[in-house]
């Protein structure tokens, strides 16, 4: 099972990369309709790293956040091309897809058994007020950006510093990075005008 083709492709620069591509569109998309449509919702990781590109860069470090992202990626899919070389495999593509849909499915339900279960203790942000389409929008923003600034950007910062810097082991390094970052995402989900009014039950929910 560990040496599963599928689970090899599916794991690599050029499948994941290209999978989340639509998603990516589709949320930018939805963002720039909302807005013309009156609404100025946006994720808030989203609106974290652009602004933080804007203020480096001013009036065009919007262009510039977009071609650092478009050349990573880009770099990244070519690299293990090169790597791996061969075509790209539609059934890799909707083994990802069949899978995406069957644990969100599965997450829901249990997300949603313990939010029934919590919902007396937990404190309910605006966010549930927002229509279908701005929490779909939100919701497409946080599977790329979220795990963008926190899993690849954060964590990955703060195992390397754990290794590099203070010396620990990977392992280490690792589970630090992973326990900090938690912290620091469920965190992020109180800041704003958006954002859930801070309780210990919701904190350790998020």
């Amino acid at each position: 099972m560990a040496n599963s083709p599928y689970l090899r492709d599916s794991r690599s620069p050029r499948y994941t990369i290209l999978f989340a591509v639509p998603l990516l569109l589709g949320y930018e998309a939805l963002a720039l309709l909302l807005q013309d449509a009156g609404g100025g919702v946006r994720n808030g990781a989203d609106v974290l790293l652009k602004s933080l590109f804007i203020t480096m860069g001013g009036a065009h470090g919007l262009l510039v956040f977009n071609l650092v992202l478009a050349v990573a990626g880009g770099w990244l899919v070519v690299r293990d091309w090169r790597t791996h070389p061969g075509a790209l495999r539609p059934r890799v593509f909707a083994g990802m897809l069949a899978e995406s849909a069957g644990l969100a499915l599965l997450v829901g339900v249990v997300v949603g058994y313990a939010t029934n279960l919590l919902l007396q203790r937990l404190a309910i942000g605006p966010m549930g007020s927002l229509d279908l389409p701005t929490q779909l929008m939100i919701s497409l923003g946080a599977g790329i950006y979220e795990e963008l600034l926190f899993r690849v950007l954060l964590v990955g910062s703060l195992a390397a510093v754990g290794v590099n810097l203070l010396r620990w082991t990977t392992r280490t390094a690792g589970i630090t990075a992973a326990i900090v970052g938690a912290l620091i995402f469920s965190a992020f989900h109180y800041i704003g005008p958006y954002g859930d009014p801070l309780e210990a039950g919701s904190f350790i929910f998020r």
